[in-house]
Parts: structure tokens; sequence; C-alpha cells
């Protein structure tokens, strides 16, 4: 699975993109993993809306998903 930082996101993880094998995880598993040695990330992580596949996510099962967009909140209108 392809995940896509944007913004604040990209920032704390310190790339734009990471490929990661999506079998087995969940939105929860993948939270906890990608937080577990970036206390910063953890943070940006549990405010974010998470896109997968163009979809919404905010619990489940990860398996069927491609790609996942992970969209931290935005300042302005």
């Amino acid at each position: 699975m392809l995940i896509r930082f944007f913004a604040g996101a990209a920032e704390a993880a310190g790339t734009d993109t990471l490929e990661v094998d999506a079998s087995g995880h969940t939105v929860e598993s993948l939270r906890a993993q990608l937080g577990a040695d970036n206390a910063r990330l953890a943070k940006v992580l549990v405010a974010s809306s998470l896109l997968a596949d163009g979809e919404r996510r905010s619990e489940g099962p990860l398996d069927d998903v491609a790609q996942l967009d992970v969209l931290p909140p935005f300042a302005g209108g």
C-alpha cells in the first residue's frame, strides 16, 4: 500500500510517501506501527483524516487498500 503524507503529516514523517504491506493491518494497527518510533507523527496521525482509495476511513481493515492518504487538519478555509 502506498501511504501519501500531506502538509504537517509529511513534515512529521520526514517523507511524502511510504510503501508498506497492508496485509493484516487495520487503521488502528497502522497508526500504532507508524507512530511507534516517532512521537510527533503519532500525534499527527491521531488528528488526521485518512482516505483509503479516496474514501474516508477511521477504523477497520486495510487489506484491500492500494493507497492511503494522511491529511492532517488544515488551517484556513
